[in-house]
Order: structure tokens, then sequence, then C-alpha cells
């Protein structure tokens, strides 16, 4: 018998940029489809992330002031319990400061 249940994973970025390549994983490497991958912030304050990247950045080495830096950014899904350490890993590739599962 297949073991089909699931776990929620979680992670977190310092930037939006690496949030964006960590979901990107996910579809790509791990087939998760993207309505089953939520974007959040880390906390209760909207967040382009804790520092500036991507399109947050710009060309002089300064930030945009139009985009809140006021946190992390969490990336979370439900996964196969089967692709808990794939997905750590790749998670932890694309710039995870933290990760964790339950």
């Amino acid at each position: 018998m297949a073991d089909d249940s699931t776990t929620t994973i979680r992670a977190t970025f310092e930037t939006r940029e690496a949030a964006d390549l960590a979901v990107e994983h996910l579809v790509q490497q791990h087939g998760i489809s993207r309505p089953d991958i939520f974007v959040q912030s880390g906390s209760d304050r909207n967040t382009a992330g804790a520092r500036p990247s991507g399109g947050d950045a710009s060309h002089d080495g300064g930030a945009r002031r139009d985009a809140p830096l006021a946190g992390e950014i969490e990336v979370s899904a439900d996964i196969a319990s089967s692709q808990v350490t794939a997905v750590r890993r790749s998670l932890g590739d694309a710039g995870a400061i933290r990760v964790s599962s339950r």
C-alpha cells in the first residue's frame, strides 16, 4: 500500500526574488501545482522581503521606496510525505533561511 500522507512544508526567505525562485523549484522540479503553493509575509505586516533584490533594487545600489521591506517572506505547500527531504533541499538551494515541516 502506498503512503499518500501529506505534510505542510514552510520556508522563509529574506527576498522576494529568493521566494519566487523557490516557487519555480517546487513547480518545475517537484511537480507541485502553482495554486497549491502559498506566498505570504512572514509576519502580520505587508512586505517585499527583508532586503532589496531583483526589481526592488535599483541600478544605482539604492532600494525602491514603494515596496515595503518589513520582514521575511514565507512560502508554503502541502506535499507528499515522501517528498520532504528533496523539497527541503530545493528550498535551501533557493535561499531559504529556515525550513520546517509538519
